[in-house]
Parts: C-alpha cells; structure tokens; sequence
C-alpha cells in the first residue's frame, strides 16, 4: 500500500476551494469550487477536498453531526524553504496565523501555524540544518 491522498472531509467546500488554489497555490488536478470533491498537486503529494455530508452518506454515518467541537484531530504540514518568506507571502493574501514563524530546537524545525476557511490546522516548516 501507498499514500496517495489525504482527504479532508470539509462542510466549506467552496470557501476551501479556492483556499487551496488560489492562497495556498496548489494546482488543481480534478474539480472546480461546485464539484463537491476536488484534487490538488502539492508537490510530493495530493490534497483531495469532499463535502463531507456526502462522505457521511457514503459510509452510513449520516445521522451523526457534522460539526463537533475537539481538539485538532489532524494538522497538514507542508515543507517550504523558507518558513519568514511563505509567512510573510501568506500574510499578504490575507491569512490570519495562529503562530508566528518560532524555532523549536527540539523538533529541529522552523514552524507557523494556520487554518483553513474550514478550521482545519496547517503547519509550515522549514528544517534548521
């Protein structure tokens, strides 16, 4: 077996769209902002976005909420070169961070966080060798 996606299960379906192509860059392999499901190059691997009430539907769980309060139950990291430089292009598109670029020695890394129009957790980094 092998990672071929990560799908994010989203209610913001359009708003996330165009989150993932025209902020964040990503070139669209498959749909368009009324498509509910999408596909998106980020590079090593594929972004795919699904509306997630028919996810719901399509593996029976229909009847549970759609919405739910918790902890972050996943963040997407995303290597970049330079975490200053992608925060600070980000920043001009309108995105608001959670955290600002700090270095954590001991993960080894440069981080930012932020989220997307769907709440979801995004993650930067740049390494520190």
């Amino acid at each position: 077996m092998k990672l071929n996606n990560i799908r994010l299960c989203v209610t913001k379906f359009r708003e996330c769209f165009f989150f993932d192509r025209d902020i964040l860059g990503f070139k669209v392999l498959w749909g368009n902002e009324t498509s509910a499901f999408a596909e998106f190059d980020t590079g090593l691997s594929r972004l795919a976005l699904f509306h997630r009430e028919l996810m719901a539907q399509s593996v029976g769980v229909h009847d549970l909420p759609l919405e739910s309060k918790s902890m972050d139950p996943f963040v997407l990291i995303f290597e970049v070169d330079q975490v200053d430089r992608k925060y600070k292009e980000l920043q001009d598109k309108g995105i608001t961070f959670i955290t600002e670029p700090t270095v954590r020695e001991n993960w080894g890394m440069k981080v930012s966080h932020f989220r997307d129009p769907q709440g979801n957790m995004i993650e930067i980094y740049e390494g520190l060798e």
